[in-house]
């Protein structure tokens, strides 16, 4: 090799592949170092949020099926997402009508957006109404029946975080979770519970985490993903934090409300899908004159599993 063409550095080499592989399980091996192991580049996780998904999905006009908030493009995914673990998705239901759906997930996490009806997973059917939150398993496939008016539900996975792995659904009864209903009057009095007992500036706001008595251990809803409902009185703004997980939130209700990520300032909408990213330093603000409600959705249980979650408060 002339020096032209040597290496400065081994930072410089490809990959190496085996000179006489004696079998193909050997001529499979790729052979990298400390200098271009770890220069993997990715497209970051955009700060975005995705206000015309749900427009099409409240449409009147709009058929039923699924909306999806997808980013894979912008993050360079072989696989639909919002963040990198986590899927999010409108569901519109017309009234009267039934959709099915069969998500290679752990389980499933809905929010009820407008409407009545039912869901059926398994031999366990729920009834649910506007602002109630139910998680079903991953184990199964779902039926949503609409009542006698048009029905719109939030739907979020982990489908990301298996087809990373290029993992299937759980085999019936493994899955994680069973179907768990959070009817909306219940959670307006664990937040109300919240603001009366009150807490100190070392906890990052007054948010109610949902969990199982599956999953009670770790807090979370799902074994990677933390569900939270949060809120923010008028005129306050939460301390600024940042920590490892993405939060891809749901504005359920937040009128002259914005956040303020890495110093740049996003505006919320009506039922917009928001991207927070991971190690970004952000806050919320309430400049309205009603209690902010934002369902917030993380990937913390990977965070929390592997010590890493990261979470500081910075002043700014």
């Amino acid at each position: 090799m002339p020096d032209s063409a040597r290496p400065q550095s081994i930072a410089d080499l490809p990959a190496q592949i085996p000179a006489a592989p004696a079998s193909e399980a050997e001529s499979r091996a790729r052979y990298f170092n400390t200098g271009n192991a770890f220069n993997v580049i990715l497209p970051p996780v955009p700060d975005t949020a995705f206000s015309e998904e749900p427009q099409r999905a409240l449409d009147p006009s709009a058929p039923t099926g699924l909306v999806a908030c997808d980013a894979s493009g912008v993050m360079e995914c072989d696989f639909p997402a919002t963040s990198p673990f986590v899927l999010a998705r409108y569901a519109r239901i017309n009234a009267g009508d039934t959709l099915d759906v069969n998500f290679v997930a752990s389980g499933v996490v809905h929010y009820v957006i407008q409407g009545t009806g039912s869901t059926t997973s398994g031999a366990e059917t729920i009834n649910w109404g506007p602002g109630d939150i139910f998680v079903t398993p991953g184990d199964c496939g779902q039926s949503h029946k609409a009542n006698d008016a048009d029905v719109v539900l939030w739907v979020v996975t982990n489908e990301p975080q298996l087809a990373f792995e290029n993992l299937q659904a759980p085999a019936p009864g493994d899955a994680p979770t069973e179907v768990v209903h959070y009817p909306a009057a219940e959670i307006d009095k664990q937040v109300a519970l919240l603001y009366e007992v009150g807490r100190g500036e070392d906890i990052a706001g007054s948010a109610l985490i949902l969990s199982s008595d599956k999953q009670e251990a770790s807090r979370n809803m799902l074994p990677t993903l933390t569900v939270a409902m949060n809120s923010l009185p008028p005129g306050v703004t939460q301390r600024p934090h940042r920590h490892n997980s993405v939060a891809v939130s749901l504005v359920i209700r937040g009128e002259n409300c914005y956040s303020t990520i890495d110093g740049r300032k996003k505006h919320w909408s009506p039922w917009a899908t928001t991207i927070t990213p991971p190690v970004s330093v952000h806050s919320h603000t309430n400049a309205g004159d009603e209690q902010a409600l934002f369902l917030i959705i993380q990937d913390g249980g990977l965070f929390y599993h592997a010590r890493a979650m990261g979470f500081e408060f910075v002043e700014e």
